[in-house]
């Protein structure tokens, strides 16, 4: 840490670093109402060592100041943090004054990450309707899948649901973006005594689907799923084809099996 650090012509009161990241930090202390003199130092004095968080330390702050160091929260780059700090003189019974500090304005970290991943959020909700409008499209041409499957509405989640006639449990579509996964479902909601039915009888179910299955009660929830995964590349538009294809046959076995043993 170091005091009256010269920049340029100025200089700021204090300069130290975060421990463990060694983000620069400038601290301007004002022992008075704010104004707009100190609001073009703090940011005069973070250009000049490139400084990523701001600490403005002051006896009483304006509303209009306070208002701008929330906008510059909100607005500039989300590696950017502004502090406003009032400091306040405390003492109990005889004891010497101590200072107190209330944080008055702060980085808004929940705005600053919802900006940050809202594009990226964006193009996977993007491509999450593209996949399931595509799927939807294709199975319903089945006859098969047609009669036991009433058609959704694809939507921008990663799962696209269909009925099993059964208000216990429906299945489920499944698709993971970060691990090129796709998975066909047996969601239990809420009757462990029915997993429990069903996984009595595990031995005909997965013989009637043709593979193995992963039978899951879902820790610290009422919950239980049944499904089997796929490994694909979800990008490549070429082998969509191919993926309906075991999503759609999948889902034909699964209400098959498991209607048999209902």
């Amino acid at each position: 840490m170091e005091t009256e650090v010269p920049i340029g012509g100025f200089s700021a009161d204090i300069v130290a670093k975060e421990t463990n990241t060694g983000r620069v930090i400038v601290i301007e202390n004002q022992l008075e109402d704010t104004n707009h003199d100190h609001l073009g130092k703090i940011i005069t004095y973070a250009g000049g060592i490139d400084a990523s968080i701001i600490i403005w330390i002051t006896k009483n702050a304006r509303a209009e100041h306070r208002k701008a160091i929330e906008w510059l929260n909100n607005n500039i780059d989300e590696n950017i943090d502004i502090f406003l700090l009032q400091i306040e003189l405390w003492r109990i019974n005889d004891s010497n004054p101590a200072p107190k500090f209330n944080v008055l304005e702060q980085p808004n970290t929940w705005a600053k990450e919802v900006k940050k991943a809202s594009h990226e959020i964006s193009d996977i909700m993007s491509f999450k309707l593209k996949y399931w409008t595509a799927f939807s499209e294709y199975a319903y041409m089945c006859d098969k899948f047609s009669r036991i499957y009433n058609k959704r509405k694809p939507s921008t989640d990663h799962w696209y649901s269909v009925g099993s006639g059964n208000s216990e449990y429906h299945f489920s579509f499944l698709l993971n973006t970060r691990s090129n996964i796709i998975a066909v479902e047996c969601y239990i909601k809420d009757n462990k005594d029915l997993f429990d039915q069903f996984h009595t009888r595990k031995e005909e179910v997965e013989s009637v689907v043709g593979e193995k299955l992963d039978w899951r009660k879902l820790p610290d929830k009422k919950a239980s799923r049944i499904l089997i995964e796929k490994q694909v590349d979800l990008k490549n538009i070429n082998t969509w084809e191919d993926q309906f294809d075991w999503l759609r046959d999948m889902g034909i076995k699964f209400f098959k099996a498991f209607k048999s043993v209902e």
